[in-house]
């Protein structure tokens, strides 16, 4: 049976590091419709709204199909906000007016190259672990048991048993967040305030591509680069 679930893009104004970077054309279009045009794909989404406190972001949402029917609260909005508050707001909007949905998918725009068949396989998880939360991981680009502590001149093993002398292959496998998938039953996200709790189940997504998160000039330069090497895995 298709679920109803809501994907929401969250695209506050206001970054430092890479302005306007949620409008910024890549690969021809601007970066925001890479999460609208992908979600538009899926069956199980019954709409795609989009949070965001930027004029010129909703008008380019809209021309890309999504639902942008307000400008996000100025206090909803700042450096200090909560993007659960954001979330929430907008699933309260949304479900106010639209009735009642099985889940909540957020797709950050600075992940724009998640494919239609992770999405897929995220929901499917998601359907069959009676909708507990799904999390997006990828594997850690530095392993945390490398990581050190430094102290003036001196350092030490971040982590107990850890340490540059380890050998890679020696490591336990380690993940981290890649951003672009995180998908949540409105009653869990309400009940916890957070997509991530002991009952989220993880899903691995082995494409360095999708694990791509914009957050300055040279992750920009990075995905422009894989965009020219034809290096983006098929859908």
């Amino acid at each position: 049976m298709r679920l109803r679930i809501l994907a929401l893009i969250t695209a506050r104004g206001g970054s430092k590091r890479v302005p306007g970077k949620n409008i910024r054309p890549l690969g021809g279009k601007p970066l925001i419709v890479w999460s609208i045009d992908v979600a538009k794909e899926i069956p199980d989404v019954c709409d795609i709204l989009v949070s965001t406190d930027v004029p010129e972001i909703a008008e380019v949402a809209r021309r890309a199909g999504a639902l942008v029917p307000w400008l996000r609260p100025a206090e909803l909005s700042t450096d200090t906000a909560s993007s659960v508050d954001a979330c929430l707001h907008a699933l309260d909007w949304y479900e106010t007016t639209y009735g009642a949905i099985d889940g909540l998918m957020l797709l950050q725009p600075t992940s724009p190259f998640r494919r239609r068949d992770t999405m897929l396989r995220g929901i499917e998880l998601f359907r069959s672990t009676e909708r507990r939360s799904v999390l997006g991981l990828s594997p850690a680009h530095s392993h945390p048991m490398w990581c050190v502590r430094v102290d003036g001149l001196s350092m030490r093993p971040f982590l107990d048993g850890g340490g540059v002398s380890l050998r890679s292959q020696d490591l336990p496998e380690a993940y981290v967040p890649t951003g672009a998938f995180y998908l949540i039953s409105p009653a869990e996200l309400r009940r916890e305030r957070s997509f991530c709790n002991s009952s989220t189940v993880p899903m691995i997504i082995d494409a360095p591509s999708e694990s791509i998160d914009i957050d300055t000039e040279w992750d920009w330069e990075v995905a422009e680069a894989v965009m020219s090497k034809g290096s983006l895995p098929a859908k």
